[in-house]
This record gives C-alpha cells, sequence and structure tokens, in this order.
C-alpha cells in the first residue's frame, strides 16, 4: 500500500454546505431546483495554495437531509451545492492546482428520510431490507439518540459490499481518500473489511477515523485505516495554555510520539465539531501558539477554514449548535475582513517552515525542558538527521531559550534558516 503522498499533505478542512451558505434543509429547495454554489470554493482554491496547504479536506458533499451527516444519496451531490458537473470541475480545478481531495463518508448512520431505512421500516427487522440497519427492542437505533440518524449495520456484508461500492465510485471520479466520520461507533473490527478491500482496489487511498477517545494505536491495528483525528493533542494544547500548566502538553507529547511509532496522527486545532481555537483560547496572543504547534509538530495536520483568519465561534449543546462554527464564507478572500491578517501571516510563515522541512511529517518531538508557563520542544529527523526547536512562552516574563528570547506569550522556531 502507498501513501507517500501523505509525507507532505497539509489539509484545508472545509465545510462547504455552511461555506456557501446553503439552505437549512434540502428540502426547502423546490422540487427539481439545484443551487449551483459549488462553484464559489473556486475562487478560495488559490488562497489555500498561497497558504501553503495542499489538500482540501471536505465536510459532506453529498445530498442530505439537512447537515449533510444524514444522507439521502452517497451517489448524487446536494442540491444546495449543485450537481455531479460542479463537483467534477472542482476536482479537476483542485487537482490542477496540486490540491489532494479528502470526502467525508457519513456510512455510520443515514437519514431517516433515506429509502433504505423507510423499506427497512415497511419491512421489519427481519427483512432482507431491515437487516441493513441495526435495531433495538424493535426499533431502528439511533446516533447518540438522534432519531434523525439511523445506524447502519456495518457487519451486514450486503452493508460491507454498498460501503465500498461507494468510496470506490468517488475514489474513482479524483478523490484521494476518505474521512469516516463517527468511526468510533461501530468499532474498529467492522471496518476492517472495509479498508481492506478499498485499500486493496485503490492502494494510494488515505483513510482517516475518526475517533475520539478510544485506544487509537488499537483502533489502528484493528481497523487498517492510515490514521486517527488525534483528539489527545487537540485537548492539551487548548487546556495546558487556559491552566497554565504546559506539563499537560509534554505529557500528551509522550503520547504523541507513541502513536507515530505505529501510524500518523492527524493533528489539528479545530474542525467543524468543536468551538473555535480563537474562542478555546482565554487569552487571544496564544492563537498563534496553538498555530505553530499544529504547523510543526509531527502527524498530518489540517487547518479548519477560518482559523488561519482567527475566526471566532463556540459550539453550543442545542439544536443546531454546531452552525456558528459552521459559517458563509464570502464570494471570495477579496471579502474576508482585515482584523485577520496577522494570524494568516503568521500561518503562511510556519506552513512555510513546515514545506521547508517535510522530515517534520515523521520526526520525533522530545521535551527538552518545561514548566507551567514555557515549554520547550526538540523535533527531530530520523537518526542524527535535521532538527529544529520549537519554544512557547505563556507566562508573563521573557524566556532564553539556546541564546534567544522568547518574548512573554509568544514563541520561537529554531533552527530554520528560511
Amino acid at each position: 500500500m502507498s501513501t507517500e503522498w501523505t509525507d507532505t499533505v497539509i489539509w484545508w478542512h472545509c465545510y462547504p454546505l455552511g461555506f456557501v451558505g446553503g439552505e437549512a434543509r434540502s428540502g426547502d429547495l423546490p422540487p427539481g431546483v439545484v443551487r449551483h454554489r459549488l462553484g464559489r470554493l473556486h475562487d478560495w482554491l488559490g488562497y489555500v495554495v498561497e497558504l501553503g496547504c495542499n489538500g482540501l479536506l471536505l465536510a459532506p458533499v453529498f445530498h442530505s437531509t439537512s447537515h449533510g451527516y444524514d444522507t439521502l444519496d452517497y451517489y448524487d451531490i446536494d442540491p444546495r451545492l449543485g450537481d455531479l458537473a460542479d463537483f467534477d470541475a472542482l476536482v479537476a480545478d483542485a487537482t490542477g492546482r496540486g490540491l489532494r481531495i479528502l470526502l467525508d463518508g457519513v456510512f455510520n448512520h443515514v437519514s431517516r428520510e433515506h429509502p433504505l431505512v423507510t423499506r427497512a421500516l415497511a419491512a421489519g427487522p427481519d427483512s432482507a431490507a431491515g437487516r441493513w440497519l441495526k435495531w433495538v427492542e424493535g426499533y431502528p437505533y439511533c446516533f447518540e439518540g438522534n432519531l434523525d440518524l439511523v445506524e447502519l449495520d456495518l457487519t451486514h456484508p450486503p452493508v460491507i459490499d454498498e460501503v465500498v461500492a461507494v468510496m470506490s465510485h468517488w475514489i474513482a471520479r479524483g478523490v484521494d481518500g476518505w474521512r469516516l466520520d463517527a468511526a468510533f461507533a461501530p468499532g474498529a473490527a467492522a471496518w476492517r473489511p472495509i479498508v481492506e478491500r478499498v485499500k486493496a482496489a485503490h492502494p494510494d487511498a488515505w483513510i482517516l477515523a475518526e475517533v475520539l477517545t478510544d485506544d487509537f494505536v488499537e483502533f489502528v491495528a484493528a481497523s487498517g485505516v492510515d490514521s486517527v483525528t488525534q483528539y489527545e493533542l487537540w485537548k492539551a494544547i487548548w487546556s495546558s495554555m487556559n491552566d497554565v500548566n504546559l506539563h499537560e502538553l509534554a505529557w500528551a507529547l509522550t503520547r504523541h510520539t507513541e502513536f507515530q511509532k505505529h501510524f500518523r496522527p492527524q493533528t489539528f486545532v479545530g474542525n467543524h465539531d468543536v468551538t473555535r481555537i480563537a474562542t478555546k483560547l482565554h487569552d487571544p496572543r496564544h492563537v498563534m501558539l496553538a498555530a505553530a504547534l499544529v504547523s510543526l509538530l509531527p502527524g498530518v495536520p489540517s487547518i479548519y477554514a477560518g482559523d488561519e483568519q482567527g475566526f471566532t465561534a463556540e459550539k453550543l449543546d442545542q439544536p443546531h449548535g454546531d452552525n456558528p462554527v459552521r459559517p458563509p464564507f464570502p464570494p471570495t478572500p477579496q471579502g474576508l475582513l482585515p482584523y485577520g491578517a496577522p494570524i494568516h501571516a503568521a500561518y503562511r510563515r510556519l506552513i512555510g517552515i513546515r514545506r521547508r522541512h517535510p522530515w517534520l511529517v515523521d520526526a520525533t518531538a522530545s521535551v527538552r525542558e518545561v514548566t507551567n508557563e514555557s515549554i520547550v520542544i526538540d523535533l527531530v529527523g530520523g537518526g542524527a538527521g535535521p532538527r529544529l526547536a520549537l519554544a512557547l512562552n505563556v507566562g508573563g516574563m521573557p524566556r532564553r531559550v539556546d541564546g534567544a528570547l522568547v518574548a512573554p506569550h509568544d514563541f520561537l522556531v529554531l533552527g530554520d534558516e528560511g
């Protein structure tokens, strides 16, 4: 299996339905009407490349009932975004600019309005149609208690066949891999036959699993996926700075280094499911430090669209509580407000360092020294290979590292000659 292209990939993670300002529900469109909005992403691809990213991680684009995670048709584009021609044009434009494409595969559950569910409810749990779903005491099992999200039985052979067919269909159409939404729900073993078959047909495909708190190493080994979402590191980044306890970050880095022996974790400080990092951090100056960590630490990094501009928003624990972190964007980057320019410049500089040192993807990160307020992380290539040092200071006094001063609430990269 060959996924060498992930040696250098940096994802820009976009939630298209929010990005283009789509209607709350696909049913809000008049019957047969398609809004050709996906083309708006064309005007942002140059911005993505200029930022330094070379991958586009797209949240759901398939026909769904509302937020995209309630699929109605895995083979069709959501009419609030456009149609198949719009999607093909976006893939062609993106790949022509050197961007990889990762799609969000919501295979654990479907919309309650999906024809599979309609047929299963009519026929009952013991029918051929019914066996596509999970059931509890005669009722379809719903994801995290959400009655609109009915879980598929990913151990049922026809379901396995269908998921493999969907994944292979879109890879053949030009995408480079998949993010498996809620991969933790059916468990690692359920994914093994699916991943093996997809990988056998498409060895270059990269498969990322959404896992929150499971044993990451065991999940990768049992499922066969390439990577999982590194939520442990995400939590440690903002929590250690908010609590002024960088020992927490140091501990998380020992775990991260252990994970690296088995797989390349996906690293991030924001995504479509969590409060924006600029809101999560108590001190706005620490947004730059978070940017340095996600840009330079080993693993496969992703930048959630808008984080590089310092967007703020809180995820709320209520219906539609994700909407604030999934906002509409201006039609073109020229419509961005100027306030995010310093953060954008910092991301560009940091991603530039990452580009000059591609070995960082598999670097060993070791903590040279740590206090509550400061940390020095040595990043070393294989053996006695190249090295950088990243120093963070969340305290109110300057810190001296290797003869250089790290200003209060700032970071310093040592060893880069760019």
